[in-house]
């Protein structure tokens, strides 16, 4: 292929309460509300989606809050761990800050000569905040609770942990153009060709380690960009004569995408950066309402019926 993966452009997991999910990911983390919608497979659930001022690829975490949904478990087969990026400085500051809003976090660890803070949401999804050298230059939301010196940056990795490492990396760097970059005792870094946000994937080989299965507190698909519909169509063509089972593209509105799973059986979406979250919504006002594809519109007052109330964050532009 001739263009290669840029990096993540989102992470998708299950929570179980809509409102304790906001609450954590604006509130705690800071992150932007830039879209309120509904699973479009399951009309009657939400589909959030967090990230930057204006929802940019390599910064979006999005959530299917199933209410009630039982407790995942993590495990091999799975993309077990997200991590998002924060200036070098700020380790301090959010080690202060978690703690004082009751959320349990140990002292910083390091790896790869980073630091990082790890903590869990509210379901028990495994969450990071890396230190990460020259993420200054990339624009926070700067309209949230954390102070823009601090706040996060994107995405700076996810994990996967895998019982076969031999073929995941070669379809990592045989195919989306990945490189191998570091090697740690179990853990093996590798780096899209692109310096976005998100060009970094490890993996962990737990080769005596059972399979995780799905439920609140996982991670349900990892999603990497490609610039356009064309580019995608090629990778479509290209994954499936390798003999993976590759879906139809489908609308999402905000991103065309398709999925497929790799190797270790974590599904892989691959989805366009255009058109972006602001095209149905001011970019003052994203994450404001309820918004609804056109083929769902008509049933729009037996699914706002179905759908629990929630308190939105307040809109506060900087």
């Amino acid at each position: 292929m001739s263009q290669e993966i840029f990096g993540i452009h989102h992470v998708t997991a299950i929570a179980s309460d809509p409102q304790q999910n906001i609450d954590f990911y604006t509130h705690v983390l800071g992150l932007r509300l830039v879209k309120l919608t509904v699973n479009f497979d399951d009309p009657g659930t939400y589909h959030f989606y967090y990230g930057d001022e204006v929802g940019q690829p390599g910064t979006i975490l999005t959530f299917f809050p199933w209410r009630g949904a039982r407790r995942g478990r993590p495990g091999n087969g799975q993309a077990s761990v997200t991590s998002f990026s924060i200036p070098e400085g700020a380790v301090g500051y959010w080690q202060e800050r978690l703690g004082r809003l009751g959320i349990f976090v140990g002292e910083p660890s390091r790896r790869f000569d980073e630091e990082a803070l790890v903590f869990l949401d509210p379901d028990g999804m495994q969450l990071e905040l890396v230190a990460e050298a020259g993420v200054e230059s990339r624009r926070p939301w700067a309209g949230g609770p954390v102070p823009p010196e601090a706040a996060i940056r994107g995405f700076h990795s996810v994990t996967l942990w895998e019982e076969n490492l031999e073929h995941t990396a070669a379809l990592l760097t045989g195919v989306l153009g990945f490189r191998l970059v570091q090697s740690a005792g179990s853990r093996s870094r590798f780096e899209a060709a692109s310096s976005e946000p998100g060009s970094i994937l490890d993996i962990i080989h737990r080769p005596d380690q059972g399979p995780g299965w799905g439920g609140a507190g996982t991670v349900h698909h990892v999603a990497w960009r490609t610039a356009d519909d064309q580019t995608q169509q090629a990778w479509r063509q290209e994954i499936a004569s390798l003999g993976f089972h590759v879906s139809p593209v489908m609308d999402r509105q905000y991103f065309h995408s398709i999925y497929f799973r790799e190797p270790g059986g974590v599904l892989f979406e691959i989805a366009t950066d255009p058109p972006g979250f602001t095209w149905d919504e001011a970019p003052d006002r994203l994450g404001t309402g309820l918004k609804l594809p056109s083929w769902l519109e008509t049933q729009r007052v037996q699914i706002e019926q179905i759908l629990p109330d929630l308190s939105l964050p307040e809109v506060i532009t900087p």
